[in-house]
């Protein structure tokens, strides 16, 4: 087997099919594994391309984590608690209690600040609906979570304040912008179907060591053949077999191959007859949505939070991540991470720094006395497929139409948005339907959850 793309979901496949006793070759053109997670160093900090945060549910990518001896390097909470900043130094808390689902947010809805009491009383009217709802719907690919929520009582402030608090991060795209089904399935599979499945967990350690030097031990341990810096060509049909062609003209030849990049790149890849009739024509159509991150390192610590949201403010969410950095004394290292990014993409990282200093500052008063001793702008284009309306019929699924070829990737018909568990899982799928190995519903079973 070929596995192109040395991302989570192509990572997730090789080790899957070695795991199953297939001979794997995986081949990245990058020099490095981990896709759209990576890190850098700058001015002697370990830093992230972006801040990436994963829910109890993603049984799959947490069960990858284990599966590649990553397990200790990431926190997870004990119960769910999201720190709300607004302007002037106030903090509310979105917790779950030990109350059964969905009743486990009741209480942090009705006594949220920052919404007036008959907006909070339709907040979790509008939660017990959309507890209701079937994310794999098609009739909810047409609607938009934000013409949904307007039905259903949401003012604008509490789609600002609330809903878009965790549409933006988990779809990247604002509620009035994506597709019903897909928020469904973040609102539904992480916070109101069970109690546990929205705690929230985050890296220790630099992306690039959490992801990509881990997985390159665990499938050198797994006997999988790495070749990096090798980009691919063309995929060509041998009749019962496939050659992938790389780039400096080397050959591989292998009865099966999985196409692990993203859906742009992958529809330069893939023959015209690989997916149904104009499918691959309509994967441009899938689109994309930044995200855009702003580093900031202080020169004294300004909080103690480990991450946090804000409302009334062009901050997102800020994340710590001096000690994944290696910042060593008195400072402190935030990155303040934007979603649906569009607006931010043009404009200069002068202007961006400034901004958000000043917007930590209202926060954080304490900021207002520290000093910005550097700064950096980190941008994602492509971050993500953009999670609009009608999109669920572009996302192809794991099977071509041509014996012996398969997909992977986020972008694949996961039934999630694009995520780090949407793309562990499409992997773990197209290795599966690959080797024909039956469904197991738990890790347990498998090694890595589906």
């Amino acid at each position: 087997m070929v596995v192109i793309g040395g991302g989570l979901a192509g990572i997730s496949a090789a080790l899957v099919a070695a795991d199953a006793g297939a001979e794997v070759t995986l081949i990245e053109r990058r020099r490095r594994l981990g896709g759209r997670t990576w890190s850098f160093v700058h001015n002697g900090l370990q830093m992230d391309n972006g801040q990436h945060v994963f829910m109890r549910c993603c049984t799959a990518y947490r069960a990858l984590l284990e599966r590649i001896g990553a397990g200790d390097l990431v926190r997870l909470q004990s119960r769910l608690d999201v720190p709300v900043l607004a302007p002037g130094g106030r903090c509310a808390h979105i917790r779950r209690s030990a109350a059964p689902a969905p009743l486990h947010l009741a209480g942090s809805l009705i006594r949220y600040p920052y919404l007036g009491v008959s907006e909070r009383v339709r907040l979790v009217r509008a939660a017990a609906a959309l507890a209701r709802l079937d994310p794999d719907a098609p009739s909810l690919d047409g609607i938009t979570f934000g013409g949904w929520l307007a039905q259903h009582g949401q003012s604008p402030r509490a789609i600002e304040t609330m809903w878009d608090l965790i549409a933006r991060p988990t779809l990247n795209l604002p509620a009035d912008e994506a597709a019903l089904g897909l928020a469904a399935r973040v609102f539904r599979t992480g916070l109101l179907d069970e109690r546990s499945s929205g705690d929230l967990g985050w890296a220790r350690v630099p992306l690039g060591q959490l992801h990509g030097e881990q997985a390159e031990r665990a499938l050198a341990s797994a006997d999988v053949e790495v070749a990096r810096q090798t980009e691919v060509a063309a995929i060509e049909d041998s009749g019962s077999s496939w050659t992938v062609v790389s780039a400096n003209g080397q050959r591989r030849v292998a009865d099966t191959v999985i196409v692990a990049v993203a859906h742009t790149r992958a529809a330069a890849l893939l023959p015209s007859d690989a997916l149904a009739p104009g499918h691959i024509d309509q994967l441009a159509r899938l689109g994309s949505s930044p995200i855009v991150n702003v580093h900031l390192v202080f020169d004294r610590r300004i909080t103690d939070l480990a991450f946090a949201a804000a409302v009334d403010s062009p901050v997102q969410f800020v994340f710590d991540r001096t000690e994944s950095s290696g910042l060593r004394g008195a400072g402190q290292y935030l990155v303040v991470s934007l979603s649906a990014a569009d607006a931010y993409l043009s404009r200069r990282s002068s202007e961006l720094v400034a901004t958000m200093q000043e917007a930590i500052a209202l926060l954080l008063p304490i900021a207002a006395r520290a000093a910005v001793v550097d700064s950096l702008v980190t941008r994602e284009p492509s971050a993500t497929f953009r999670a609009s309306t009608n999109t669920r019929r572009l996302r192809p699924p794991c099977r071509t139409a041509l014996p012996g070829l398969f997909v992977a990737g986020a972008w694949t018909a996961t039934g999630w948005p694009d995520t780090m568990e949407g793309a562990v899982r499409s992997g773990i799928e197209a290795s599966r339907a690959a080797l024909a190995i039956p469904h197991a519903s738990t890790a347990s079973e498998e090694g890595i959850a589906s």
